[in-house]
């Protein structure tokens, strides 16, 4: 029998919580939650009650809780994930990151910190489909990236850049074009709302020459998000209806259910998909 990998949340909001209690149901036999740690320590408290029955697994700090983990899953926010990333590595430990936003222009440091340290880096591919007709694609050549998101105007409530283009969310009926322009620019005015751009951009042609459209529509009920990729093996057109998180109605169900297929794809032996 294979040695339990030690695994550590940092997060433990509504998608640190998910997948704790997946990893706990899903693979008992391959994993097992170490330590959590959360900036609001009554949550990593919390949680720690949820999965051991006590607050054991709660960690005050970064430090304490790579220490104790041999995966580190980032749940925090993409204003942390990169920093978080960087401790990781350089402790040797492997990671995965769900707030992609904060990695997006950092690809190439990203990739020489893990081959340094020996240690692996995983990217869901979060609420998008395609990531693996993108990569198959990319060996031919891509022309353009392009992807269109449709929100409900209020899963953009407390944006920054919304106050400051004095945009009435609740005033929009049908559609309204948010933003338009490249991927890079889309993370940064939307750090909570856009992390399959920055998935998109890494898995792609990159951060500057993906194309972003935000779209907010009160018609919608869904988030929604279509990509056209261009590329000299033919064009790939998708388009995903996301059901929203239960308990966090910025993040998309999916988002979270792609976090537990990768989870299943480091502890199986056979891995199906590019």
């Amino acid at each position: 029998m294979h040695k339990k990998i030690k695994i550590g949340i940092v997060g433990c909001g509504a998608v640190g919580t998910s997948l704790a209690k997946a990893i706990k149901a899903d693979f008992p036999l391959s994993a097992r939650i170490a330590s959590l740690c959360d900036i609001e320590k009554n949550r990593a408290d919390s949680l720690s009650q949820k999965i051991s029955g006590n607050n054991s697994l709660a960690v005050l700090n970064i430090r304490s809780l790579i220490s104790r983990s041999k995966l580190v899953i980032e749940c925090a926010s993409s204003l942390c994930s990169w920093d978080i990333a960087k401790e990781a590595l350089n402790r040797g430990r492997d990671i995965m990151i769900m707030s992609a936003g904060g990695l997006i222009s950092r690809l190439p440091a990203l990739t020489k910190l893990a081959d340094k340290h020996a240690a692996r880096v995983y990217i869901p591919s979060g609420a998008i489909s395609g990531i693996d007709a993108l990569k198959a694609a990319k060996v031919s050549g891509i022309k353009s990236i392009t992807l269109t998101t449709r929100k409900h105007p209020l899963s953009f409530k407390g944006v920054k850049y919304i106050k400051e283009k004095r945009i009435a969310l609740d005033k929009i009926r049908g559609e309204k074009i948010l933003f338009s322009g490249a991927a890079s620019e889309a993370v940064k005015y939307f750090p909570q709302n856009i992390n399959v751009a920055a998935v998109l951009s890494m898995a792609g042609i990159g951060e500057n020459k993906t194309r972003v459209r935000i779209i907010a529509d009160n018609r919608v009920k869904r988030n929604i998000h279509e990509i056209r990729i261009v590329s000299k093996a033919g064009d790939i057109i998708t388009r995903t209806e996301n059901l929203l998180h239960p308990d966090n109605p910025k993040t998309s169900y999916l988002a979270v259910l792609a976090a537990v297929a990768t989870l299943k794809q480091i502890f199986e032996p056979v891995r199906i998909g590019t």
